[in-house]
C-alpha cells in the first residue's frame, strides 16, 4: 500500500493535525489536545499509532502529543533543543526517523516560527512524498514570528525566510506541503483560501520564496496584527506537559444560579447563533456563538481564569463549546444549562432581552436623516483592517481591547460592526451589558460602500 495522509481539522482554530500511515503504521503530527479524534481515524483505518511528533512546541492550543503517546505507547518526538518537563524522543534536524520498514521521517531544522522548529520530510521508497512545516512554509505564507516577543521578531524573521528557502532547495516541486497553522489562525503571518498546495506551486505564489531576505522581513514585519491574549499561557503549558482531556458534562445550573452569576458580574455565555441572540436572550449573558469561531474571541476576551458558564440551546451544543475551549485550555466550564431563554429566566420573564439589529444600508439611511455626524459607528475589526478602510466617521476600538475601554465610547446609541457580524455581536453584548444602547450591524463590511457610506482610511482623515 502506499502512503497515506489523513487530515484532521480543527477549524475552529484554523489548524490542522496529520496522520501519516502506510496501511500498518502510522504517525501522528501537532495533534489537537482531544486525542480521541485522531484515536477514531486510527481505528477506522486499522493502524497502530507508533509515533507522535511535534514540529514545535504550539502557542495557539494545547497540545494532545503527550497523552496520545502515552496511550497508544508510542514515541513522542520533540525538539531536542526544546526544554520540557517529560520525557520524550529528542530530535534535531538531520535525523531520520524510521516509522516502518516502507516509511520515514527526516526532520529538518526551520527556525522562524519559533527557535527550534523542526519539519518533517514524509518519505518512502519512491522518494519524498511531502512535507509537515508545522509553522514554518504555509499555504501561501509563513507563520508568525513575533509569538515569542517583538525583541525577537525580526531575527526569526530572517530565520524563517532561510528555512523557507531551505525545504524549497531540498524538495522536489512535486512535493506536497502538510502546514499546521494557516487555516484562519493567528499563528499565520498571512491567510489563504488554499486547501492543498506543492513547493512548486508556493515557488511561483508564496512571497518568503519570491522576495529576497530584506523585502521579506519587511513585508512579513508590517503585516503582523495583534494576536489572542491566551497565547501567553499555551507554549508554557505545552511544555510542561499536559494532563488527559476532561469532557465529562459540567455542572448544570438552574434560573436562580444563573441569575445570581449574572448579578456578581460572571461571564454568562450565549452559545446560539447571533440572531437567536438578537431575537431573544437573557439581560446581561453574552453572544459568543458556537457557529463563529467561539474559542478564539472568547478565550481571548475573557479574563484568564475567570469563571465561564455556558448557555446551549442542548447538551450537544455546550458539549462542542466545552471541546473547543478545552482545546486553548480551558478546562472546565463552571456551570452549563441547556434549553429556552425563558427557562433560563425563571420565574423573571422581565430579564429577556433583545437586541436591535440593522445592515449598512440601514445606517446609511439613518445617517441621511440626522444631523451633521448621524449615528456613532463602532469599528471593532483589527487595525489592519481598519487601515485598509473604514467607515469615514467610526471610532475604532478592536474587540480583543473593548472590555477594558467601554468607558471610551461616546455617550449616546452605539451602532457597532465588525468583517461579518460575528464579533460585533459579541462587542454589542458586551455594551449592552455595561448599560449602553446598542444597534448590532449583522452585515458584511464589504457592503459599506455599496449602501453609499463613505470609506476613507486613517491618512485620508481631516486633521
Amino acid at each position: 500500500m502506499t502512503i497515506q495522509v489523513e487530515v484532521i481539522e480543527t477549524s475552529s482554530l484554523g489548524d490542522r493535525s496529520y496522520l501519516a500511515h502506510d496501511g500498518h503504521v502510522a504517525v501522528v503530527i501537532d495533534p489537537q489536545r482531544d486525542i480521541d479524534r485522531v484515536l477514531a481515524v486510527a481505528g477506522r483505518l486499522g493502524v497502530r499509532v507508533s509515533h507522535v511528533v511535534e514540529t514545535h512546541l504550539h502557542n495557539d492550543y494545547v497540545s494532545g502529543g503527550l497523552a496520545l503517546a502515552r496511550v497508544t505507547g508510542a514515541a513522542y518526538l520533540v525538539g531536542g533543543a526544546e526544554e520540557v518537563g517529560f520525557d520524550r524522543v529528542p530530535v534535531a534536524g538531520g535525523d531520520r526517523i524510521a516509522v516502518s520498514e516502507r516509511m520515514w521521517l527526516d526532520a529538518v531544522g526551520t527556525p522562524g516560527h519559533t527557535f527550534h522548529h523542526l519539519s518533517y520530510v514524509l518519505a518512502g521508497p519512491g522518494g519524498p512524498e511531502g512535507v509537515f512545516t508545522g509553522g514554518s512554509l504555509l499555504f501561501g505564507g509563513t507563520g508568525r514570528t513575533d509569538l515569542l516577543g517583538a525583541e525577537h521578531a525580526r531575527t526569526l524573521a530572517r530565520h524563517q525566510h532561510a528555512s523557507a528557502r531551505r525545504l524549497s532547495a531540498l524538495l522536489p516541486d512535486g512535493a506536497r506541503l502538510w502546514p499546521t497553522h494557516g487555516f484562519g489562525s493567528f499563528c499565520a503571518a498571512t491567510q489563504s483560501d488554499t486547501s492543498a498546495s506543492t513547493i512548486g506551486r508556493e515557488k511561483g505564489v508564496n512571497p518568503v520564496l519570491r522576495m529576497e531576505a530584506d523585502d521579506f522581513v519587511t513585508h512579513l514585519l508590517e503585516g503582523l496584527d495583534t494576536f489572542p491574549a491566551y497565547y501567553a499561557h499555551m507554549g508554557a503549558r505545552n511544555a510542561v506537559g499536559v494532563e488527559p482531556i476532561d469532557l465529562t458534562p459540567a455542572r448544570p445550573a438552574d434560573s436562580a444560579e444563573l441569575l445570581a452569576r449574572l448579578r456578581a458580574g460572571e461571564w454568562v455565555v450565549d452559545l446560539r447563533s447571533r440572531k437567536a441572540f438578537a431575537d431573544r436572550h437573557l439581560a446581561g449573558t453574552l453572544s459568543f456563538g458556537l457557529d463563529g469561531p467561539m474559542a478564539t474571541w472568547l478565550g481571548w476576551l475573557a479574563p484568564w481564569g475567570t469563571p465561564l458558564t455556558l448557555l446551549g440551546e442542548s447538551a450537544e451544543q455546550v458539549a462542542a463549546a466545552q471541546r473547543e475551549l478545552a482545546r486553548i485550555g480551558i478546562d472546565r466550564p463552571a456551570a452549563t444549562a441547556t434549553g429556552s431563554v425563558e427557562q433560563w429566566a425563571g420565574h423573571d420573564q422581565g430579564l429577556i432581552a433583545e437586541l436591535a439589529t440593522a445592515s449598512f444600508a440601514d445606517l446609511a439611511a439613518a445617517r441621511a436623516g440626522a444631523p451633521a455626524g448621524g449615528p456613532l459607528v463602532l469599528d471593532v475589526r483589527m487595525g489592519n483592517e481598519w487601515r485598509a478602510g473604514h467607515v469615514a466617521g467610526a471610532v475604532h476600538i478592536p474587540l480583543p481591547e473593548l472590555p477594558g475601554r467601554l468607558a471610551e465610547v461616546p455617550e449616546g446609541t452605539v451602532w457597532v460592526h465588525c468583517g461579518t457580524g460575528y464579533r460585533a455581536a459579541a462587542a454589542a453584548s458586551l455594551l449592552a451589558r455595561s448599560g449602553r444602547q446598542v444597534v448590532h450591524i449583522d452585515d458584511a463590511y464589504s457592503h459599506a460602500a455599496d449602501a453609499g457610506l463613505p470609506i476613507t482610511a486613517p491618512d485620508e482623515e481631516p486633521s
